[in-house]
């Protein structure tokens, strides 16, 4: 949804309540679920962008612990300028979430829903989830927000896995300009990761 002004809390409830029903906008959901627990990585299905992107956190399970409540707080989200709605939202499998990003006088809100959370314990212990796009966002496809536990040297990862390309016609038409956000998004992303859990 595009809109001229900033859109009131009031409108963005209502617009994440039309989302309840609403079916994703792709048809690889789960896509970026590694293939196995050892595994970090999922895939991006043929015609769609992928950017994995990650950052070392620091060691220990101290760590870890503040890393996976700066997940569950959405502390990824704290960049600047996009505007996450909202941040108290649970970290459950069927939320959905509306992002907020002002676009060259305009404003675009668009919403995802959890498809999938993590919570493995091995080797590589992970917490985290991923949402995708429904048919109310400008692009369309799926990211994985997760931090890992490494035990083999204790250090610890904030991991972004994402596939994406462009479903409203503004996006198809400024796609370098969507590359760039998303780009943008994903180094701000790491950077706020690694703010948050500084002890």
């Amino acid at each position: 949804m595009l809109t001229l002004r900033p859109p009131l809390a009031t409108d963005i409830s209502a617009f994440i309540g039309r989302q309840r029903g609403a079916p994703f906008s792709y048809p690889c959901v789960g896509a970026t679920r590694p293939p196995s627990p050892r595994s970090g990585f999922g895939e991006a299905p043929d015609g769609y962008a992928c950017d994995h992107n990650r950052v070392k956190l620091g060691e220990g399970h101290g760590t870890f612990a503040r890393a996976v409540d700066a997940v569950r707080r959405w502390e990824m989200f704290n960049v600047g300028w996009v505007t996450l709605c909202w941040p108290t939202t649970p970290i459950e499998s069927g939320r959905i979430v509306a992002i907020l990003v002002p676009l060259a006088g305009l404003w675009s809100l668009s919403a995802c829903r959890i498809v999938y959370t993590i919570d493995d314990r091995g080797d590589v212990t992970r917490f985290g989830f991923a949402y995708g796009t429904l048919d109310d966002h400008m692009e369309t496809g799926e990211e994985r927000f997760s931090v890992e536990l490494h035990r083999e040297d204790d250090s610890v990862w904030y991991d972004l896995f994402a596939f994406s390309r462009p479903r409203h016609p503004l996006a198809r038409l400024g796609r370098p300009v969507s590359r760039m956000l998303q780009r943008r998004f994903a180094r701000d992303s790491l950077r706020a990761m690694t703010c948050a859990v500084r002890p």
